[in-house]
């Protein structure tokens, strides 16, 4: 949900005085689109055939609507180009920094034109009296403003970040064709401040911006660019891979994308996004095996797919290294089900969590409410019998009892019972795999372990 209400402006406030630095893609939609919306802006880029385009009111790239909105705003006026970033900031308020920011040739993020920006902006703001904004649009691995970045302005101006001068990070959410129209109506608006003045100013600059407005810290901004990015480029190998498997069994691939995309329950939703523990049951590893074998008999190489269940296997050995990490032998598991509410043990996460700590030589103990031995049947107790054969001698129905055997809680369901005798527990390790409800506020305690939180 988003964490602030967008602020509203007076009417009789001016608004920000805006530079630009950087009129790539995303600089030059940034500025143009600012300007259209009455702020005078500043741009700067160190190209001199771009910056001569621009002057001229000739868009460097090529956009829907972006032409006549630069004529517009540089007709107008709203929008001078420079070459000077001095210049650029002591005529402004706030700062855009839009620079690229290319592969390494190991993969890594080179920051090089992030840091020669800085030092220029650190120069400019050494000579320049009030408070300035610096506001990061480039993307950049999380780290990167508060561990680079900042040090960077603060050494070339002599001044403290979130004391003389502000920083945040507001990632961009353009697509290249739709640029424009993605500026007016974005899918939300992220703001990572630095300090709240910052914040205000920047969520100040959207107030009139449709979708929801998130102002988190800078390392949360930084990173939500990339989930989005790595999210679209897992989409289409998962849509492409499923479409050579479809054309290998002769299948109209869109057709059974069709169906897929009509769910809107599960498919198209944010069912399944949230980071916990592993999947298991019944469907899931069993069909995932299925569709792996079928593309391998068919010569079809699916890497993404493939990559499921180890990836799933991945999970559950990161929860046995948090119990080993932990030092202590006696551990309680609360929670046995592959999901809250049920009592199917069928290729359960926490049934091999449980395997592989009594295989390491855990005294384990086990409570879930769901799970009654006695009325165990069918499959559901075959699995179980063949993967935790002493479960009779582990698994008991008073949860108070396992809480106490265990020097190691893991949390593997959320019911209030399990939350509330954990929430008492303060002087041992909880190793948590469901985010318990007062997990946030846990977070500085050595004894609460999220899995992935």
């Amino acid at each position: 949900m988003p964490t602030n209400p967008r602020p509203g402006r007076p009417p009789a406030e001016p608004l920000p005085a805006l530079s630009v630095i950087g009129l790539g893609y995303v600089g030059c939609v940034s500025a143009a689109c600012f300007a259209a919306r009455g702020h005078r802006v500043v741009g700067v880029d160190v190209d001199e055939q771009k910056a001569a385009l621009l002057r001229t009111g000739r868009s460097p790239i090529v956009e829907e609507r972006i032409d006549g909105i630069v004529a517009d705003v540089v007709r107008s006026g709203k929008l001078r180009i420079t070459d000077d970033v001095v210049d650029a900031i002591s005529a402004t308020d706030v700062t855009l920094v839009c620079v690229g920011t290319p592969s390494a040739r190991d993969g890594s993020l080179s920051t090089e034109y992030l840091e020669r920006a800085c030092a220029q902006i650190g120069t400019a703001l050494a000579a320049k009296p009030g408070w300035h904004v610096v506001v990061f649009r480039s993307t950049m691995t999380p780290g990167t403003c508060e561990g680079v970045l900042v040090p960077a302005l603060e050494r070339a101006s002599g001044r403290r970040a979130g004391v003389h001068f502000g920083v945040c990070v507001n990632p961009e959410y353009l697509r290249e064709g739709s640029s424009v129209r993605d500026f007016a109506s974005p899918p939300k608006t992220v703001v990572g401040e630095l300090d709240p003045r910052s914040g205000d100013v920047v969520a100040g600059l959207y107030a009139d911006v449709p979708g929801p407005l998130f102002r988190v810290p800078i390392a949360v901004a930084e990173m939500s660019k990339y989930v989005d990015n790595a999210f679209h480029a897992v989409k289409v190998a998962f849509g492409n891979e499923i479409g050579a498997v479809c054309r290998s069994a002769g299948l109209d691939s869109h057709r059974v994308m069709d169906i897929f995309l009509a769910d809107t329950k599960l498919n198209l939703s944010a069912a399944y996004l949230r980071p916990g523990f592993a999947f298991g049951g019944s469907c899931l590893p069993k069909d995932v095996r299925a569709l792996v074998d079928l593309a391998r008999r068919r010569s079809v190489d699916i890497p993404l797919l493939a990559g499921l269940i180890p990836a799933n296997e991945a999970h559950v050995r990161r929860a046995v290294d948090l119990v080993v990490a932990c030092g202590r032998r006696r551990v309680a598991l609360l929670g046995l089900s592959f999901k809250a509410g049920t009592d199917d043990l069928r290729e359960s996460p926490l049934v091999e969590l449980a395997e592989r700590l009594i295989g390491k030589g855990y005294d384990l103990r086990i409570h879930d409410a769901n799970v009654s031995l006695s009325r165990l049947t069918g499959a559901n107790r075959k699995h179980i019998a063949e993967h935790l054969p002493h479960i009779d001698r582990l698994l008991t129905d008073d949860l108070a009892e396992v809480v106490a055997h265990g020097e190691v809680l893991v949390v593997g369901a959320a019911t209030p019972e399990i939350a509330e005798s954990v929430a008492r527990i303060d002087d041992r390790p909880v190793i948590d795999l469901v985010r318990l409800p007062d997990a946030a506020p846990r977070r500085g305690d050595e004894n609460y372990i999220g899995i992935c939180w």
